[in-house]
Parts: structure tokens; C-alpha cells; sequence
């Protein structure tokens, strides 16, 4: 089904979020829109909801498959904010998930586990949403590949990755309880390109909706529960988003385009797609999920 625009979504789109998990799509660009999409509807969502612009054309399959909603997502400031405050009130206790196209999701056992699994795994544990990393894919070869994208030829860091504290501005700035920033990958290498508030690489990507919640600008809600990486007994599940959204802003920008000649360094490891190689390299972890 297609909506003329986010207001049009709103008011006549509630039986797409009837059924969760949803997956929100923010389309930017015409980069492997199609992979994105197919990748989310593989893993099991319900519903699949493409923000989009309204000239933009899908395969056919997509289109009887998926819900679009005319909506440009790269002249709406802070269209995140946006699209996921908005839906949240046309759902409540539905499993909400968001990314921007060329980003994957990959969960722990996904290969053989369905979303709908995962969370009501995550459900059990009396968790509401779920940390996601954010992890740097990029071409192999800029050469061949300039837009900084290349399924067949993806590569991640392999190490970089660390955590700060979060520091409480209401509570004479100590650390928040079990929240930390995360840094890494192509935000860290190349953070002289990046602004200071958009190089943390976490995300609450996947969260439960309710009454008054609300997305902040930094991917963290107004409940702060929200934004833990696990409860105070155990280690819970986390997930990565798999993106090539960095790459791609390095390369299409006039003030980092010329400057990087590679993204690969002596860290670089070929990304093979599977949740297996992200856990053993410690980006995600699978609590009590055997």
C-alpha cells in the first residue's frame, strides 16, 4: 500500500503496525534500496515500511510487498525523529525497528532464528529495547567502487572499537547506569570529517512502543531504561546494523572524498555477512540466547 505522505501514513496506516515487529526504512539515496528492503522482509518483520521519495521506482515484487510512504527523508531535518515519533502512537507494546537503506541488521543465530524469535526472547527477559552498534562496512576498492559501497566486496574493522562513560548532566555529571557511548570503525578513523555528535556509533534500533515515548536526536528515548545495554542481573542480547551510511557520506562529501584514498588499514577484514563472524569478534552479544 502507498501513502501520499508521513500525515496520509498517520491517519489511514494504522493495520500496517498492527502486527509487529516493524521495520521503519529511511530511504536517502537510491543505493541498494532493493537489498535493504528484501534483507528486513527475509529476517521476518510483519511489516515493512519504506520512507521514500516520491519520484524514486521499485521492483515490482517490493512494491506488492512492502508499504511505502512518499516522505523525503534527506530534506527532513532529523527525519528519524520524525518518522519514529510519529508511529509510535499508532502502536503500542509493538516491536518497532528503523535504519536508513544500505544498513542490515544482524542479530545473533540469525541465520536460523527469525526476528519475531529474538524478541519475544528479549520479551521474556523484561527488556523494552534492544542496544544496537552501528558497524562500518565499506568498499574494498574505491577505485571501482567510488560511492564507498560494494556488497560483493565489503570489508569491516576488525578491532577499534571502545566505550566511554555517559555522563549525567542532572546528576552532577556522573555516569548513567549501564549506558556507555560506543566508538569505532570509520566514525573513529576518520572522525576529523564527522561532527562530534554524530560519531558514537549506538543506537536503540529495535524498541518496544508505549505511551509518550519519544526518540531523541542522538538515537536514545526520553526513558532512560530504554537507552541500557542490559538489565542489572545479566549480560542481554545486543545487535549490529551493518552500514555502509558512513562510506558512503566520506565519499559523496568534497571535504573527505579526496582525502580518502582507501578505507581499508591493516585492521580491515572481509565482511562475510554472518552473525557468527560479528560475535566472534565481540560485536554483539547473545546473553542467555543459546
Amino acid at each position: 500500500m502507498r501513502f501520499s505522505d508521513l500525515k496520509d501514513f498517520c491517519k489511514n496506516g494504522t493495520d500496517a503496525v498492527a502486527e509487529g515487529p516493524v521495520a521503519l526504512i529511511l530511504i536517502e539515496d537510491e543505493i541498494e534500496v532493493a537489498a535493504t528492503l528484501r534483507h528486513h522482509l527475509q529476517a521476518g518483520f510483519k511489516s515493512v515500511i519504506a520512507f521514500m521519495p516520491a519520484g524514486m521506482l521499485l521492483h515490482e515484487d517490493l512494491e506488492s510487498t512492502i508499504h511505502r510512504v512518499d516522505f523525503s527523508v534527506k530534506h527532513t531535518p532529523l527525519a528519524h525523529c520524525a518518522v519514529v515519533n510519529a508511529v509510535i502512537p499508532m502502536t503500542h507494546g509493538t516491536w518497532v525497528y528503523y535504519c536508513y537503506n544500505a544498513e542490515f541488521l544482524f542479530y545473533p543465530f540469525c541465520e536460523t532464528r527469525n526476528i519475531t524469535e529474538l524478541l519475544a526472547f528479549h520479551t521474556e527477559e523484561r527488556r523494552d529495547a534492544m542496544l544496537t552498534y552501528v558497524i562500518d562496512i565499506y568498499a574494498g576498492d574505491v577505485q571501482k567502487h567510488p560511492s564507498g559501497v560494494s556488497i560483493d566486496d565489503a570489508w569491516l574493522d576488525k578491532s577499534g572499537y571502545y566505550a566511554l562513560a555517559r555522563n549525567d548532566p542532572e546528576n552532577h555529571n556522573h555516569p548513567k547506569e549501564r549506558q556507555l557511548d560506543f566508538h569505532g570503525g570509520l566514525h573513529w578513523r576518520f572522525e576529523e570529517h564527522i561532527p562530534a555528535n554524530r560519531r558514537k556509533i549506538d543506537r536503540i534500533s529495535l524498541f518496544r512502543s508505549k505511551k509518550d515515548l519519544e526518540l531523541r536526536e542522538d538515537h536514545s528515548f526520553n526513558d532512560e531504561e530504554y537507552n541500557t545495554y542490559a538489565c542489572p542481573w545479566h549480560n542481554n542480547l545486543t545487535a549490529d546494523i551493518a552500514s555502509f551510511r558512513t562510506a558512503k557520506a566520506l565519499k559523496r562529501n568534497p571535504g573527505s572524498s579526496f582525502d580518502i584514498r582507501t578505507f581499508r588499514w591493516h585492521n580491515s577484514v572481509p565482511f562475510e555477512w554472518n552473525s557468527r563472524q560479528l560475535m566472534d569478534l565481540g560485536l554483539m552479544e547473545p546473553g542467555q540466547w543459546f
